[in-house]
């Protein structure tokens, strides 16, 4: 029998180990021809230069997708010290040079700075949008767009080994929005010098990493849906951070048909104990997730109905 050509109903996460030279669109479409999925979507891009954690919604997981790009990513990251690039990574041209090479008691000093609630302007060459208009669309043209600094936060940040005089390897765990590009080139700078990054590697997203993650390569041999199955992560796997709240079949029914859930009885307390006004969460039937509700005034409304 042919291939559906619409796609199968295949619903989860595949935890990507991207590949070096990819787009994080290209990759979604690789694991998407693979699986014979209908639909696809990924938690977060990653740079084509860059390796490393690109998870891959399929199915009813891509309306779960905004909380794995919300959730916490952790990189490591190299720097070449003393030439900056106008990408602010190896693929781009050489824009600045610098004799200044920082030794590392220099370098751990001036971690601190970078630690916590910081301010950060983007590089030229990014997906923003600016007047309509994509950042890097601008800087390929020559316009030199003024990127406006944004507020980030990096909850880590540690040199790893100064490779040699030119190169040092870091770590860094931190939010949604950071770019590690900036983050290289505000390091230099710091120091007395300029630097671009030439290796990144994303280990975390949210509670996707390397441990559960497969290549490409890896998921091309279990092609068949059966065989790649044993890859496929639950489609709940993306909300661990947000509660569960168990419900009846009746109760799933409604949720399904977009209606509210009245929660008013002494009964439901437990069920409500760790919900608050406005809280979303996760409504679970049998062990299966039904919908991302909404608590507010006793009782629950359907704000996505995941179909499975």
């Amino acid at each position: 029998m042919g291939r559906n050509r619409k796609g199968n109903p295949v619903h989860g996460w595949i935890v990507l180990d991207k590949p070096e030279g990819m787009t994080s669109t290209s990759a979604v479409g690789a694991v998407k021809r693979l699986l014979n999925a209908a639909k696809a979507g990924h938690g977060g891009t990653l740079d084509p230069f860059a390796t490393g954690i690109l998870p891959i919604a399929l199915g009813e997981a891509t309306k779960t997708v905004s909380w794995a790009m919300d959730g916490v990513k952790q990189y490591r990251f190299t720097v070449r010290w003393g030439v900056a690039t106008d990408t602010e990574d190896r693929d781009g041209q050489v824009i600045a040079e610098s004799e200044v090479r920082p030794d590392r008691p220099s370098a751990e000093a001036i971690l601190e700075r970078f630690t916590g609630e910081i301010e950060q302007i983007p590089p030229a060459f990014s997906a923003i949008k600016l007047d309509g208009k994509r950042a890097y669309d601008l800087a390929r043209k020559g316009e030199a767009p003024e990127m406006p600094a944004r507020m980030v936060v990096i909850d880590e940040l540690r040199l790893v080994e100064m490779v040699d005089a030119d190169h040092a390897i870091f770590e860094a765990v931190c939010g949604k929005g950071t770019y590690i590009r900036s983050l290289a080139r505000d390091i230099a700078v710091a120091l007395g010098t300029v630097g671009h990054l030439v290796a990144l590697r994303r280990t975390r997203v949210g509670p996707f990493d390397e441990g559960n993650a497969i290549s490409l390569d890896e998921l091309a041999e279990n092609m068949h849906v059966a065989a790649a199955c044993k890859y496929l992560l639950p489609v709940e796997t993306a909300l661990d951070d947000i509660p569960a709240l168990a419900v009846t079949e009746s109760e799933a029914g409604r949720l399904r048909n977009g209606q509210e859930v009245s929660l008013l009885r002494k009964a439901d307390l437990d069920r409500i104990a760790d919900l608050e006004g406005g809280d979303t969460a996760i409504a679970m039937a049998d062990g299966k997730p039904v919908a991302l509700v909404r608590y507010a005034a006793g009782e629950i409304r359907p704000v996505r109905v995941l179909n499975l």
